[in-house]
């Protein structure tokens, strides 16, 4: 009886969603985490991938004066990151000592990934979610990894991107595009979660607002590429927004089971483009806007004032992002091991969104998923297995609810837009 009140307790510990306890266990995660990354640091070494290659490529901007992004490349291969991981990791470039400081690199990651989970927490608990789902965001050995040790532009690029998130749950459109935007100028992966986002916005705010806040968004990508457009524009786009892009297969995890030959051939690429196009319609058509009675009432502003009075439902934006996210992911070319951070911190609140927002008996399936991306190297019965469970969770996504859409009135909405 005593053993079956312990765990009475720590199940409704777990599945809280009181405010006080929530922040209470998030202080603590955080600073569990500050301290569990400096002993990383201490006790594992530094793993050399792509660190260097980023210090050479923006030394050619900073020590050459070279702004043909054609000319830019470090011993990985060629520059291929928009503008804004160039000025970003030339800041970088300077604090590290042109990047042979590889200790202050790795504090500077460390205390990004503390400050990413911060981020996370906020939007987790915007949504009312359970501790038990911010307990798993901090247990990813491979996380800690790409972050601490390995020190990928990723990390950059989601945090912006979460931060845009935080900003859209409070309604600061104008914000929340902006990080988007600079998001986007570290690493193009954030594209993935474009229709949901430009779907977001056309909800809330009609079609006009909609394309003045992406104006914004495209006029900040400009100023950043300035110098390498004034150079050569078509080297620049080419470059930095190579959608062709062909990558090795011995680093993909997640089709190594189809073999190399069939991975390697267009029609598997436009196969994989035809089913993300395909699943994210079905999505925009017959899950994400039932409240507003369908897509089309959305596309043609049926109800854009009634809608511009609502504010929309936290739980609603984030389940839309995510989802949309996770569907490019399952319908990904290829899947490197740092590619892991586009979507890790998204598969705990996916779950208990299919659980209908509650305990999930589903967990199981995250667990496999961080075995998987924790094997190396990659291998084709690993392989299989993440594209069963990403299937799985397809199919529980699916079968799960959007809605609400909406939550009560606000006043804040029109002053923030």
């Amino acid at each position: 009886i005593f053993i079956l009140k312990q765990m009475n307790f720590l199940l409704n510990f777990l599945n809280s969603t009181q405010t006080k306890t929530f922040k209470n266990v998030a202080f603590l995660l955080l600073v569990f985490d500050l301290f569990f990354n400096f002993f990383i640091i201490y006790k594992i070494p530094y793993t050399e991938i792509d660190w260097q290659a980023y210090m050479q490529e923006v030394s050619g901007v900073l020590n050459d004066l070279e702004f043909d992004y054609i000319k830019l490349k470090g011993d990985t291969g060629p520059l291929v990151y928009p503008a804004g991981f160039v000025w970003l990791f030339s800041f970088f470039f300077y604090l590290t000592n042109q990047g042979q400081n590889i200790f202050i690199a790795q504090i500077i990651f460390s205390l990004l990934h503390t400050i990413f989970l911060a981020i996370l927490f906020a939007i987790y608990s915007k949504a009312k979610a359970p501790i038990w789902v911010i307990i798993l965001l901090c247990f990813s050995r491979r996380i800690y990894s790409i972050f601490v040790l390995r020190l990928f532009n990723d990390c950059f690029a989601m945090f912006f991107f979460y931060c845009s998130i935080l900003f859209l749950l409070y309604s600061k459109w104008w914000f929340s595009c902006i990080f988007y935007s600079l998001a986007v100028s570290i690493k193009m992966n954030v594209l993935l979660f474009a229709p949901a986002f430009g779907l977001l916005l056309v909800k809330q705010l009609g079609w006009i607002k909609t394309i003045s806040k992406l104006f914004v968004c495209l006029l900040l990508q400009i100023v950043l590429a300035i110098p390498f457009l004034i150079e050569n524009a078509s080297n620049y786009f080419n470059r930095s927004f190579e959608f062709g892009r062909q990558f090795m297969f011995k680093w993909s995890v997640n089709w190594q089971f189809l073999g190399e030959d069939f991975f390697l051939t267009s029609k598997f690429a436009i196969f994989l483009l035809c089913l993300h196009l395909i699943i994210l319609a079905y999505f925009a058509f017959f899950k994400w806007c039932d409240d507003d009675q369908g897509l089309l009432q959305i596309i043609f502003q049926k109800n854009l004032k009634k809608r511009q009075k609502q504010q929309l439902n936290p739980r609603h934006i984030i389940s839309i992002l995510f989802t949309c996210n996770f569907i490019g992911i399952l319908f990904s070319r290829t899947l490197h091991y740092q590619f892991y951070v586009w979507y890790f911190h998204t598969l705990p609140y996916l779950l208990w969104h299919c659980a209908n927002y509650k305990f999930s008996k589903y967990i199981f399936l995250m667990i496999i998923i961080e075995c998987v991306w924790n094997i190396y190297p990659p291998s084709q019965i690993a392989s299989f297995i993440l594209f069963i469970c990403h299937f799985i969770i397809l199919i529980l996504l699916i079968n799960s609810s959007f809605l609400p859409s909406w939550q009560i009135n606000s006043k804040e909405i029109k002053k923030n837009n």
